[in-house]
């Protein structure tokens, strides 16, 4: 199995030597990843400069990788292309969760998706961050785990798992969609010049059964995704109520 690694924190970052470590023991990996942190980038892409790619500046313990000028979809879409028979994309250990809504602006997350409009099998994994960086010899065995049930899966399919710090059980889960207060804090730089934060505050608890439900209570999620964003209920109810020719 030839697995592509990537993420959105960069080529520097301490979750994607540790996927790239638990993943030699399934393949042959090679690490093609953003040269700086594209975190939040979501599924943007690069078309006003030309891609380019150099050799990774940090060791990754005997695997071929590489640093690139562009965001995480670019680095799978040139991954792929210069490794044209990978098996799967693997895009992770992101610093930080990728849960519910932030799905939608997660870089992480794009570079599988990424993968799967090439029609190669995506999995994005994140765990959160706080005052120190994630204890990712604890997640070993989970994120190991995780694999050995992924991987074989032969359907082009794509994942969205979360480890919490402490992982308890592993379960399946959905996303959580839950409606939020946006906020701007403003604030001012050194030279009193105004500059804003943007942040967001739940309004609602997360819906049992869900991705943040689960990783709250201390288990690992996974959430089977697609890319087809159709709401087939309006659809059939629109047709109904407004049928057109």
């Amino acid at each position: 199995m030839r697995i592509l690694i990537t993420n959105d924190d960069g080529i520097y970052s301490p979750g994607i030597a540790a996927l790239a470590k638990i993943a030699s023991r399934f393949g042959e990996v090679r690490v093609v990843a953003p040269d700086v942190e594209q975190s939040s980038m979501g599924h943007a892409v690069t078309h006003s400069r030309p891609l380019s790619y150099k050799t990774s500046p940090v060791s990754f313990e005997g695997i071929n990788a590489y640093r690139v000028n562009g965001t995480p979809a670019d680095c799978v879409a040139l991954g792929t292309h210069l490794w044209s028979d990978t098996d799967v994309v693997l895009s992770g250990i992101n610093m930080g969760p990728n849960l519910g809504n932030s799905m939608w602006h997660s870089g992480t997350l794009a570079a599988a998706k990424q993968a799967v409009l090439l029609g190669i099998k995506g999995i994005a994994l994140s765990t959160p961050v706080g005052n120190t960086e994630p204890d990712f010899d604890r997640l070993a065995p989970y994120v190991e785990r995780t694999l050995e049930m992924l991987l074989p899966v032969n359907e082009l399919t794509l994942f969205n798992v979360n480890f919490p710090e402490e992982p308890k059980e592993i379960v399946w889960t959905r996303q959580s969609v839950r409606l939020y207060d946006g906020t701007i804090v403003p604030t001012t730089d050194p030279l009193n010049r105004k500059l804003y934060w943007f942040t967001v505050k739940p309004l609602e608890e997360a819906e049992e059964g869900t991705d943040r439900w689960a990783v709250e209570r201390g288990n690992v999620s996974i959430t089977p995704l697609r890319l087809d964003l159709t709401d087939e209920a309006q659809l059939e109810s629109f047709k109904t109520m407004h049928p057109l020719k």
